[in-house]
């Protein structure tokens, strides 16, 4: 059609990355557009900007990215001062401290940890013990230790909420998250506010420096710039009111182009998760035995394995 194309991937030079933008179509993925939208913005003048404006965009996936993924913030950072030893004291504090159950009180279902009184007590016995308190101040919840009460609640968070291979795995002496809707791998990303590194310090792997947040959006904030917006998706139907609501935007259901062969049975539903994997079982036996293929997604890693073992 006479249109240019230009494309945004990982590593491409700034005068690449102006180029691909200043074509008449641009393909990239959402956090590449994001990512250079934040350098854009903290960039000294206006020639060493590579986007030039947000006119027009089609979003793949368009569920995943503007409703499962909205409030996925993108952040630049820059290092802060080292302070591996402090995460490492506090972390093996916490970790004598929660072998008395009254000193904390759990909910799972809120993931949330929080002392008791006997807890910060005792946690303050301990912080001026090993010299990490103000001696002269009024205890932990005085305003001079208010990092400290914010570390401590953060070793307590990765000790008692976080669980290794659920939450994260540990590989090659890194902590590496795992996506909860997913199940993989998230290489590069990391929690946030110290906590990426109580969980560091209590594998007992390299606790690497905090970083302070220099830009950041969330992926909703920046596809909203565009002056249209739209997308294209399997699943938008079910999605329809939230899409309206949210972005005033219309769903329109594309017919297939020959009639559907595929077959749409209801939902099963099993009285307990064993009769529900027995069922599973039978019919990934059923689709080997026909030798047609088939896709098995579970929530977590653990899950997974349970149904290697099932299935060998």
């Amino acid at each position: 059609l006479g249109l240019s194309v230009g494309v945004i991937v990982n590593g491409l030079s700034q005068h690449e990355r102006k180029q691909a933008y200043a074509s008449d179509v641009t393909y990239g993925t959402n956090n590449e557009f994001g990512f250079d939208y934040l350098r854009d913005n903290l960039t000294y003048s206006r020639d060493e900007m590579v986007q030039r404006g947000h006119n027009f965009v089609v979003v793949d996936e368009v569920d995943s990215i503007l409703i499962d993924e909205a409030r996925t913030p993108l952040i630049i950072s820059g290092p802060t001062e080292d302070r591996s030893s402090f995460y490492r004291t506090i972390d093996l504090v916490i970790k004598e401290l929660i072998t008395d159950e009254s000193t904390f009180d759990l909910d799972e279902k809120q993931r949330q940890v929080i002392l008791t009184e006997e807890g910060s007590e005792k946690v303050e016995e301990m912080l001026l013990a090993a010299g990490h308190l103000e001696p002269d101040t009024a205890g932990l919840y005085d305003a001079a230790n208010v990092s400290v009460v914010h570390h401590v609640n953060q070793a307590l968070r990765a000790n008692k909420l976080y669980q290794k291979d659920k939450d994260y795995i540990v590989k090659g002496g890194e902590v590496i998250l795992i996506d909860e809707f997913t199940g993989r791998m998230m290489t590069g990303r990391r929690l946030s506010e110290g906590l990426h590194q109580a969980i560091e310090a209590k594998e007992g792997v390299e606790v690497q420096p905090e970083n302070q947040t220099l830009a950041s959006v969330t992926i909703q904030n920046y596809f909203r710039l565009y002056t249209k917006l739209s997308g294209m998706t399997g699943t938008a139907a079910t999605e329809a009111p939230e899409f309206q609501d949210i972005y005033k935007m219309e769903v329109v259901e594309i017919p297939t182009n020959r009639p559907v062969k595929r077959i749409d049975h209801d939902d099963e539903v099993y009285r307990t998760a064993e009769e529900k994997n027995r069922a599973i079982l039978t019919q990934i036996e059923d689709c080997y035995v026909r030798g047609q293929p088939i896709l098995v997604g579970t929530v977590s890693i653990e899950k997974s394995e349970k149904f290697a073992g099932m299935l060998k």
